[in-house]
């Protein structure tokens, strides 16, 4: 047998890297915060009732998670460069053709083949950075890049809101396709291959499912996995419904809401500060347990105060503040925690916790789809209960499951590997 082949050591820049990482991993907000304001618009002009608009975000999350099953090993196997190239071409042709859409069931199938597309940037994103770093390094490198995230959406929702508001929802939507474009091109120019050994044998369907079945066994993954669904779970929440509330419930206008969405980001950038100061001082458990600490909070005041008749854009928006700087904190170290036991793959474990992430967000759209579309009275509930919810089970799993299973141990999967490598 002869032995995969190894790549040589990259000589690309730490800033690259974070640049590189925060493209892709934004890829994602681009392709909600930006399509937000639009979609009450989109909804008119197509003819297409709540549920069908809904649609076109769950759909395209549900492809988003199933697809990175597919696309974790073969990044494995053929590398993260090639995947990230194919599926970042895809989405650019995908993004083009959405634009000149006839109808929403046109839109529905072009943004679920977006989603299926996007899952190959977002999940090698995250195994690069197991890839390239260890565990502790690899959740401040992380952090940085989601910093970078964070002002990719900080431009995306009052961008969308101004160029829906100016030129319609069609300019709104080539919007993303310039931006896949504009990544594209930066890959196909200055990344290098992340992968140090390749495994040849990552697609063959025993490997496969041992592989799927180590890491599945794994309480580090599961817990880290978890916190990440969670937090994210109370984002797509707020992302899913939020147009709705603010702009057909509370009247703001789509500049007012685009500026909401940009207070909820910069909150989520201080929460990627606060994590790298969190983690010098306090390791990945404490600093987990503090930020559940603010996701209870920020859930749990958001629920009560709508409950009790106090039904503002303030008494959302200031509760979410709270909930966003969470997420900061979250995101950065259950996104490297899930794969740190598994170095040698990365890919496979990325596209695990990225898909228990978006079957978690599908079944909270699905959910939401029906409580908008029911015909009843237009209410801010659906939003800020789904949000108490997410945060209460954030609190859940930071202050159990992670402070006991929070420590990476060495995985089987690296001996496999190793033996795997051997001629």
């Amino acid at each position: 047998m002869s032995a995969p082949p190894a790549t040589p050591p990259h000589t690309m820049s730490p800033g690259l890297i974070v640049l590189l990482l925060s493209l892709l991993l934004g890829i994602q907000p681009v392709a909600t915060d930006l399509y937000l304001p639009a979609l009450p618009v989109l909804t008119h002009d197509l003819g297409a009732s709540m549920g069908q608009a809904q649609l076109t975000l769950t759909a395209m999350l549900l492809a988003f998670g199933v697809s990175q099953l597919v696309w974790g090993p073969l990044s494995d196997r053929f590398g993260r460069r090639p995947i990230l190239l194919w599926g970042m071409a895809s989405y650019t042709v995908a993004a083009v053709l959405g634009v000149f859409a006839a109808s929403i069931e046109t839109l529905i199938v072009w943004r679920t083949v977006q989603g299926a597309a996007m899952g190959a940037a977002v999940m090698c994103g995250r195994a690069m950075v197991r890839d390239l770093y260890q565990p502790t390094e690899g959740a401040r490198v992380m952090s940085k890049a989601l910093t970078g995230l964070g002002v990719i959406a900080c431009a995306s929702a009052p961008l969308g809101g101004i160029v829906t508001e100016l030129w319609g929802w069609r300019v709104t939507l080539a919007g993303l396709a310039v931006f896949s474009a504009t990544t594209l091109v930066l890959l196909v120019l200055r990344l290098q291959e992340t992968v140090p050994l390749r495994n040849l044998h990552a697609l063959q369907p025993r490997v496969l499912w041992g592989t799927w079945r180590q890491i599945l066994r794994s309480p580090t993954f599961w817990a880290f996995a978890l916190l990440t669904a969670c937090s994210y779970l109370g984002l797509f929440t707020f992302l899913a419904a939020s147009s709705f509330v603010f702009m057909g419930v509370l009247g703001l206008s789509k500049p007012q809401y685009g500026l909401v969405m940009l207070f909820m980001t910069v909150a989520y950038i201080g929460g990627t500060f606060f994590c790298r100061r969190l983690l010098a001082r306090c390791g990945v458990r404490r600093s987990v347990a503090i930020g559940a600490g603010f996701s209870v909070a920020g859930g749990t005041l958001m629920g009560v105060l709508a409950l009790s008749g106090h039904q503002s854009v303030w008494g959302i928006i200031g509760p979410f503040l709270l909930f966003m700087v969470a997420h900061g904190i979250h995101q950065p170290c259950g996104q490297s925690g899930a794969v740190a036991p598994f170095p040698h793959a990365a890919g496979a474990a990325s596209a695990l916790s990225g898909f228990i992430m978006m079957v978690v967000a599908f079944a909270m759209g699905s959910w939401m789809g029906q409580q908008l579309g029911s015909g009843a009275a237009p209410s801010i509930l659906p939003l800020t209960n789904g949000v108490w919810f997410a945060g209460t089970l954030v609190g859940l799993v930071g202050w159990t499951l992670v402070q006991r299973y929070g420590e990476a141990r060495p995985s089987p999967l690296r001996a496999a590997a190793s033996a795997a490598a051997k001629p």
